[in-house]
């Protein structure tokens, strides 16, 4: 964890302040919840819109439903270097996925205002709609709608007669015109978050330049045996779904820590596995399972999904099994961060005093649908024993304020670069 430093150019109290009053919005009972398109929610983005406000700084909800605070340039048109990330929570999660970066996007603009540093291009802070998995079963709805690639399907999506296009409408938003306002006008993206893992506090390093979101690809496997009577079925005579799924998820296990030991990131995960009948004295007779793949290098994907074939067929074969082709149900491929964004975050953590390393992030996040139509980049701060998603998590102030001056810093000298682009 970082040390205290004194001359930040930002202030620390601030962003705990937006933290803290976020955190104190939460369903009773279960700390720290306040999903989107639920009650609280609104509670929380009506506490943004006063400190952004507070900060004279220029509000509106655009059509997807983001909360966006803008701080005018010195060269109208010129264009829009945009800080951010969201307020919405999973259930029972945490005070900082996300809440962290909108709030030092927030004392960005604040301590820019303090300096008196006017730039050229516009600056703007975002509370990005819903980036956790919704009621509706989707995420990133804001970033994607902001990027103009929300699939106009979702928008019958229905939970407790609630549809995600009124869903849209209750948070400020207009459905009808997202694809026409998709942004064109953003020269950059930055996003703070904090990491959720534990590589920046084991290394004691104080900041994660994101090198990638990792791509995400979601695999199912069916496996056919036959049922038979557990008793009186001799063992060398089954077919046995389950115990063919065993051997199929520890050689996925396998596969994934061999191609997690290459020079990019990979993880993959059997995260749902199902059984039939699912009755003590029946052989099992099928079984679906459903893997998680995450991998920085499409290649490395790719590897594993064709490894993966392979292995299907052989365990059939040696099982007495029916094991059907892996089937892709999900295939998003990885989102490299920007190499000029890259160097210009690496050398903004030199000015900050902050130590620093290259890393991908497994999980996703907004960024990933902003770089579809910006050059877009993350950092990381550490946070405690890599938890997230959790009551626990938890990440220090001095932490999260040394990554807001990496961000200070960025922003100003990205607008110089991109001031003599336009030059």
């Amino acid at each position: 964890m970082a040390a205290p430093k004194t001359n930040l150019p930002v202030d620390p109290a601030r962003i705990q302040d937006v933290i803290d009053g976020l955190a104190r919005l939460t369903e009773p009972g279960r700390p720290y919840t306040r999903r989107a398109f639920t009650a609280l929610f609104p509670a929380g983005r009506d506490f943004l819109l006063e400190k952004f406000q507070a900060a004279g700084l220029e509000t509106r909800v655009d059509a997807a439903g983001n909360l966006v605070a803008r701080r005018a340039g010195k060269k109208p048109g010129l264009g829009t270097i945009m800080l951010g990330s969201h307020s919405d929570t999973v259930p029972d999660g945490g005070r900082y996925d996300g809440i962290a970066g909108v709030a030092v996007a927030l004392e960005v603009a604040r301590s820019l205002a303090d300096q008196g540093i006017e730039l050229d291009h516009d600056l703007e802070v975002v509370d990005f709609l819903a980036e956790e998995v919704s009621i509706f079963g989707v995420s990133c709805i804001g970033s994607r709608g902001m990027a103009g690639v929300l699939p106009e399907e979702w928008f019958s999506r229905e939970s407790n007669g609630l549809t995600l296009e009124q869903g849209i409408r209750d948070a400020g938003g207009d459905p009808a015109r997202i694809a026409v306002e998709a942004r064109k006008d953003i020269a950059a993206f930055l996003e703070l978050h904090i990491e959720q893992g534990p590589v920046l506090e084991t290394e004691k390093r104080d900041i994660g330049v994101v090198t990638a979101i990792a791509g995400i690809t979601r695999i199912e496997i069916i496996v056919q045996g036959r049922a038979d009577h557990a008793g009186t079925t001799p063992m060398g005579n089954r077919a046995d779904a389950l115990a063919a799924a065993a051997r199929l998820v520890t050689g996925i296990e396998a596969l994934a820590k061999s191609l997690s030991d290459g020079p990019s990131h990979f993880t993959a995960t059997v995260g749902e596995f199902s059984i039939e009948p699912n009755a003590a004295n029946v052989v099992p007779s099928r079984v679906r399972l459903l893997i998680d793949a995450r991998a920085e290098d499409r290649a490395a994907m790719d590897l594993f999904a064709a490894s993966l074939d392979l292995m299907a067929e052989q365990l059939g074969r040696e099982t007495g099994t029916v094991i059907e082709a892996p089937r892709r149900i999900s295939d998003n491929p990885p989102t490299p961060g920007d190499p000029m964004l890259l160097d210009v975050l690496d050398a903004a953590c030199e000015v900050a005093g902050a130590t620093h390393r290259r890393m991908a992030s497994g999980a996703g996040h907004d960024t990933a649908w902003m770089a579809r139509v910006t050059r877009s980049a993350m950092i990381f701060v550490p946070c405690l024993g890599g938890r997230s998603h959790a009551p626990e998590e938890f990440a220090e102030t001095d932490d999260i304020a040394l990554g807001a001056a990496v961000l200070f810093n960025a922003v100003i000298q990205l607008d110089k670069i991109l001031s003599q682009e336009d030059v």
